[in-house]
């Protein structure tokens, strides 16, 4: 997945409409209306969130007789989940190291900064 791609997914998912029709399509197929009928908004304006998921990839549309259902694509956030894991095995090794620093530190360590004499303490 080239980068603006995975962009172009990161954006669709900002909305937190479209996040909520993704999430509605974790569990199963619907059709346009089936994912409006919760919103207070036109048919247009949630064809508009579906066409800015369809772009990322993250849904489909097909025809089933008259209806036609959106699909979740989940393979799209396998993609995803290997992009964001990278950056999570790299804090965590950080931290391993911090771990480490910390743990060699001698216990004796006054944690408090000298003050000189007549300063306020």
């Amino acid at each position: 997945m080239a980068a603006d791609a995975l962009s172009r997914v990161f954006s669709a998912l900002a909305d937190p409409t479209r996040r909520d029709m993704v999430a509605r399509l974790a569990v199963g197929d619907a059709t346009v209306n089936e994912l409006a009928a919760p919103y207070e908004v036109s048919l247009q304006a949630v064809s508009k969130h579906l066409k800015v998921l369809e772009d990322a990839g993250l849904v489909s549309r097909s025809r089933e007789a008259q209806r036609r259902p959106v699909h979740l694509e989940a393979q799209v956030f396998d993609l995803m989940t290997k992009w964001i894991e990278r950056y999570r095995r790299e804090a965590e090794e950080r931290y391993r190291r911090l771990d480490d620093v910390l743990a060699a530190m001698p216990d004796d360590v006054d944690p408090t900064p000298a003050r000189k004499e007549g300063t306020p303490s």
